[in-house]
């Protein structure tokens, strides 16, 4: 019997623990009831002969029984404690057995074809779509997924993230050359005249300003003057430096032809040309690039967004009612409707699932099976025999029940047989 205490076993294997001990105590009672039988009958056999019949039945059963209980019990353990060769065969033999356990999945289960034909019979598309088309369903699976995501969240070191990203951003931003590209951009840029609308737009938000702020000139120029100069001559100064900033702005964004806007152009593509070709100008701006990402606020900043993104994504995530968790559940609804009804887009999720899963299962299939290798390796023999035994133990009794029958029959066949042929 299994030595591991009733309350450590699960409710399942008690149940199996207590099945088991009703059939023992079955073939058991019938082994005794025959053994009763054999001595009543021996004993009285010679004062009514038709006993010996009897005696023959209930001695071949006791045999029956027997032998029975030995093969059944040599497998977990030995008779009786006697070390007889080829007993407790799975207590001796459980890593080889686990081993062709192992070796029989593998090649029997997680084959292939075996997994393709499965999976084109199931249409795992279809189930899912009429699954996740119930709204109930897509909100259990948004749920479980945010919460995975949110843990996933959780988890994650702040200092890591940020060092990830500072990595990720010198790759990717810091060590290529910026320089050509842009000046490169800025040509076309320059050449196709897409710049006139940020000339444009640049005039009109001065001269929005300079409406807005005339009293600023105020002291702009006549502020530099010597103290000696009339008042009234530096209000003139000022009233005519506003006026002319006003009249030069307003030349600018009526004329497409002002000498300013070819000054801009001038500019733009000297300095396009530059950035290109002149290494002075190009090693300037990287340099200007490396300290502005290279400065500790930059980097703080870039903590701060990530610190802010996190939390807002974990709120949102652990909010039932948020925007993206009804957005997800509206999403999954839609998919779930999508495979239902659309059997082109079934076909394409059926294919990818089982390619799949057969990639998976044809390149990792010995590691799998040895899932079942290993942990049987693991396990106690003792432990191995009583799991074995509470699993099949209870089928196994039946067996010596029917050894004490068939042996019963076979032992009166033999003496009636025997009696018929030879006589009394």
């Amino acid at each position: 019997m299994p030595r591991t205490p009733a309350a450590l076993l699960s409710a399942a294997d008690q149940e199996r623990l207590r099945s088991l001990r009703v059939m023992k105590g079955i073939a058991l009672g019938a082994l005794i009831l025959l053994a009763i039988v054999f001595v009543i009958a021996f004993a009285l056999q010679s004062r009514y002969p038709w006993l010996a019949y009897v005696r023959a039945a209930a001695e071949g059963g006791m045999v029956g029984a027997l032998a029975d209980w030995f093969a059944v019990t040599a497998l977990f353990r030995r008779p009786l404690g006697l070390p007889i060769p080829h007993t407790a065969i799975i207590p001796t033999r459980k890593d080889e057995i686990g081993r062709t356990l192992g070796e029989f999945v593998e090649t029997n289960f997680l084959s292939g074809d075996i997994v393709r034909t499965k999976l084109q019979s199931m249409s795992v598309s279809a189930r899912l779509g009429e699954w996740l088309a119930v709204p109930e369903h897509a909100e259990r699976v948004a749920t479980e997924g945010a919460t995975m995501a949110a843990n996933v969240l959780n988890a994650l070191s702040d200092d890591d993230v940020q060092d990830v990203i500072g990595d990720l951003a010198r790759e990717h931003l810091i060590v290529p050359e910026w320089g050509p590209p842009l000046g490169g951009w800025l040509e076309r840029l320059v050449a196709s005249g897409a710049h006139h609308q940020a000339v444009d737009l640049a005039a009109d938000s001065i001269a929005t300003w300079l409406s807005a702020n005339r009293q600023s000139f105020a002291g702009l120029i006549s502020g530099r003057l010597p103290s000696w100069v009339p008042s009234m001559v530096h209000n003139l100064i000022d009233e005519a430096a506003y006026h002319e900033a006003t009249k030069f702005v307003s030349a600018v964004r009526v004329d497409p032809d002002h000498p300013a806007r070819h000054a801009i152009d001038g500019y733009l593509a000297r300095l396009s040309d530059n950035l290109q070709h002149d290494p002075a100008t190009i090693g300037r701006f990287e340099d200007a690039k490396t300290s502005v990402f290279d400065s500790p606020r930059v980097r703080e900043l870039a903590g701060e967004a990530w610190q802010t993104a996190k939390n807002g994504l974990t709120q949102a995530l652990q909010e039932p009612t948020s925007g993206l968790r009804r957005r997800l559940v509206e999403a999954l609804t839609e998919i779930g409707q999508r495979l239902s009804t659309d059997p082109v887009l079934r076909a394409r999720v059926d294919g990818w699932v089982t390619d799949a899963a057969v990639f998976l299962v044809e390149r990792y299939r010995h590691d799998i099976a040895s899932i079942i290798t290993e942990t049987v390796e693991r396990w106690d023999p003792e432990e191995t025999s009583e799991k074995i035994e509470l699993m099949v133990g209870r089928d196994l009794q039946y067996i010596r029940l029917n050894g004490t029958i068939v042996g019963s029959l076979a032992g009166l066949a033999i003496f009636t047989i025997a009696h018929a042929v030879f006589g009394a």
